[in-house]
């Protein structure tokens, strides 16, 4: 039956809603921004670093849809979710699912592998069910995340309507019975954990958080298996044993039922079962003073049982299949024809064929998600929604470049035009020029940072943006040029035979005294090469992308140590002690504990958090905000920003040397425009990184390692970073950086690339000397792109 053509060529009112309507933004720093973003576009937002970009993409529209679609689930299921208060904006319209695809570090569970967070590992446990020799069960006989189960008693089995009484049940699991699926086991060093010379009264444990009079403390110290007021050294064995190695057992301390078990077991569940690197830094150190980690004997670090091991296809183990490059696992899996798993080959080569797409085919599926850079965590959870069959979704990216070689960042467009032709909106927050380019509608924030920011500065083309006149417009053709003369080194560092992951026997000298770059693409063994092999010492300061933690009490000023001079100063000159003008301290406002916000429970709905009405959100008790330095109260200090305080502390009555050392650091860093109070919950991931370089530059090393110091930085930032680490090295340090950015490769006196290409294409130096020289070879990848950039 054909259909009439219809006669009006009126639009359907349903596709009248191309738009994203934004009224009245004000989260952050946002000044009541209005925008209308098209839908089934790429628009990129950018501006430079603090200029509210996260705020009105992260914070305000993709808060807002996630918001609205966990209120679609029923009341039991939103008791499981996160509470997410409405954003502070007036009207939010025509607003799709949002899928946030952002730089958080993944689970630091030390179970997770990339395997598991992606499906693949899922898909070959099932394979292997299915075609492993010999048979060894059903796919969670190959999981390190099961255990082997076997229960004797009368157990009722129901299959359908009927009931089978069977006396003995068996499950069986991959996990290797000695590591339980960790790949390593730990020795615990008993002096770390107490002084054997004391008894439990006088403060013998030496854990953090087993304080004398706390419940960790009094489960031992009231337990009544123990003498207390004998030292440990004098226990007799049953004494020991109750003490170190006590199975779990309910018993009755300080009238109240608990669960008593001996300190050896204890330090394991509580700190040993987490990852290391979601830890706080002092539980670490102990971890790292205590504890001493080494590969499994039993597993050799496959985390699997023997059984799991012992099944093959075609003489592979899905151990060995795991521990491959997954470029030669997704080769390995094309050469599996066997029609009675057809589907499932399809779905695991699809799969593993996005990692080698997405520039991830360099890592295996065993590799812990905990080690993955912030990059990398992104880009395997861009994997799941390639080959996703939603359309009409929003994708909102942060910085997906972020830890890519330009060569790589083509690849990350195409894979970005390729969600949006699928018909989705993809909204990209970004710096690198590249990315800017391949936009259908740009968004630039600014003018400046923090109160300098948030109003809409431009909004339209590419082309508009060049020659519109701001920030990024004026900087957006910006290209460094190699430089004619270089340092001369003054001396070198030596490494030599270095195997660290896909490194292959390399030696190289890498010259101190001068800026050094090492690069190549992603994943050819940059930070292998740079971490694995150059020794921590005390004249070594690395700053790695590991990031900050800290809670929302946590600030600028506490992390830097700056709080401490401040504290004094204010202390010296109002005859008072130090601690009242801290917020988590004496000087704290008592209803609401120094946070400045209440926090109100809505049980069902979404909670809401609003500013104290005692102190104002000042965070302290009026009386303290009676105590002056220089004319102004600790709550008005905080509110400063750094610029501000640079003069405030630089002289006069507030004079403050301490505290000037440390807010000169953090301004030559660029974040002059960071209030000393705020959150540090708050700060982007660039913004984190270089709070850490500011910190540590205060350390007297020698050799300064930094991993990618330009993450999150905007074009005109990468000018003043390039100043920085000039003068770094004029003062007669050795400047070692692990970077993919043009402009910081133009400005080296000296460039190591590594490569040809990734994981086990990679790890070999393809070129060690002046940029002019690589731009003149041109006979590796970088040196082509760095030729390009700088107009070779």
């Amino acid at each position: 039956m054909s259909k009439a053509p219809r006669a009006d060529k009126q639009p359907h009112p349903a596709d009248r809603h191309d738009l994203i309507r934004v009224h009245g933004a004000r989260e952050n720093n946002l000044k009541d921004v209005s925008i209308e973003i098209p839908k089934r576009r790429l628009t990129v937002f950018t501006g430079v670093s603090g200029s509210g970009k996260s705020s009105l993409v992260f914070d305000t529209i993709a808060a807002e849809s996630q918001r609205l679609i966990n209120e679609t689930y029923s009341t039991f299921v939103q008791g499981f979710m996160p509470t997410l208060a409405r954003p502070e904006v007036d009207v939010l319209d025509g607003l799709t699912t949002a899928i946030i695809v952002d730089q958080q570090r993944m689970g630091a569970d030390p179970r997770s592998t990339v395997g598991t967070a992606t499906d693949a590992n899922a898909m070959l446990r099932i394979l292997f069910s299915r075609l492993g020799k010999p048979h060894i069960g059903p796919p969670s006989a190959y999981a390190f995340n099961v255990p082997s189960v076997t229960a004797r008693g009368a157990i009722t089995v129901e299959r359908g309507d009927k009931k089978t009484v069977k006396a003995t049940f068996n499950r069986t699991g991959g996990m290797c019975p000695r590591c339980e699926g960790r790949g390593s086991v730990s020795d615990i060093d008993l002096t770390q954990l107490y002084d054997d010379s004391k008894s439990l009264d006088e403060g013998a444990l030496t854990i953090p958080g087993y304080t004398p009079g706390g419940w960790n403390y009094r489960l031992y110290s009231e337990s009544g298996l123990v003498d207390p007021a004998k030292p440990i050294r004098r226990y007799t064995k049953k004494e020991l044993q109750a003490f170190l190695h006590h199975e779990p057992t309910r018993m009755k301390i300080a009238g109240i039922n608990m669960t008593y078990e001996g300190l050896v077991p204890r330090i394991q569940k509580s700190f040993l079962a987490k990852d290391k690197e979601g830890m706080q830094p002092h539980i670490r150190a102990f971890v790292d003073r205590a504890v001493t980690f080494t590969t499994c004997p039993e597993c050799d670090g496959t985390r699997l049982a023997e059984g799991a091991r012992s099944s093959k296809i075609k003489r592979v183990s899905i151990a060995d299949a795991c521990a491959m490059q997954i470029s030669d696992l997704a080769a390995w899996v094309r050469g599996l024809k066997e029609p009675s798993v057809a589907p499932l080959l399809t779905a695991l080569q699809l799969t593993l064929d996005s990692f080698v797409e997405i520039g991830l085919g360099y890592l295996s599926l065993d590799r812990p998600a905990g080690t993955l850079s912030g990059g990398e965590a992104q880009r395997v959870k861009m994997i799941r929604h390639l080959g996703s069959s939603l359309t009409d979704v929003t994708y909102v990216f942060d910085e997906p470049t972020v830890g890519l070689h330009p060569h790589d960042i083509q690849r990350m467009n195409e894979l970005l035009l390729q969600l949006r032709d699928k018909g989705n909106t993809v909204l990209v927050v970004e710096h690198k020029p590249e990315t800017i380019a391949i936009a259908d509608h740009v968004v630039d924030l600014g003018p400046g940072a923090g109160t300098e920011g948030g109003t809409v500065c431009f909004e339209g083309t590419v082309d508009g943006l060049r020659t519109g006149g701001t920030v990024t417009g004026r900087h957006f053709d910006d290209r460094a040029s190699v430089k004619d003369t270089v340092r001369e080194p003054t001396g070198s560092l030596e490494i030599r035979g270095a195997t660290t992951h896909n490194l292959r026997d390399v030696d190289v000298d890498i010259p101190l005294g001068v800026l050094a770059v090492v690069t190549g693409v992603a994943g050819s063994g940059k930070s292998s090469l740079v971490h694995g092999s150059i020794p921590a010492s005390d004249d070594v300061v690395s700053i790695d992308q590991s990031p900050i933690r800290g809670s929302r009490r946590s600030n600028p000023a506490t992390y830097t140590g700056l709080l401490d001079p401040i504290r004094k100063a204010f202390a010296k000159a109002n005859g008072v002690k130090p601690a009242l003008f801290s917020a988590n301290s004496e000087g704290a406002c008592p209803t609401c504990n120094g946070a400045g916000v209440i926090y109100t429970d809505l049980g069902i709905m979404a909670g809401v958090t609003s500013t104290c009405e005692d102190c104002e959100g000042k965070r302290f008790q009026a009386s303290v905000l009676e105590y002056l330095l220089g004319g102004r109260d600790i709550s008005q200090v905080l509110g400063m920003s750094v610029t501000e305080a640079v003069e405030f502390f630089g002289s006069g009555e507030a004079s403050t040397p301490a505290a000037q050392r440390i807010l000169a650091r953090l301004a030559d860093v660029g974040l002059g425009y960071l209030s000393l109070g705020q959150p540090l919950t708050t700060l982007s991931g660039g913004e984190r990184q270089r709070l850490k370089l500011a910190t540590n530059m205060g350390e007297k090393g020698a050799v300064y390692i930094l991993d990618e110091p330009t993450t999150g930085l905007h074009l005109a930032d990468v000018e003043q970073l390039l100043g920085l680490l000039d003068r770094l090295v004029d003062s007669g340090k050795s400047v070692i950086v692990v970077e993919h950015h043009q402009a910081v490769m133009a400005h080296a006196d000296w460039i190591i690339d590594l490569g040809p290409g990734a994981g086990h294409d990679g790890g070999k130096v393809v070129f060690e000397g002046t940029p002019a020289d690589l731009v003149a070879a041109r006979s590796t990848l970088t040196g082509e792109h760095l030729a390009a950039y700088v107009g070779a």
